[in-house]
């Protein structure tokens, strides 16, 4: 397994980030 890049991680920071915004404002709105 090779090691997680900077890049990769930060990438998959932002992408679990929007999600969780996402997931958030879609519960908002009920």
């Amino acid at each position: 397994m090779k090691p997680v890049t900077v890049f990769e991680a930060l990438s998959l920071m932002l992408t679990f980030g929007a999600l969780i915004v996402t997931l958030l404002e879609f519960n908002k709105r009920k």
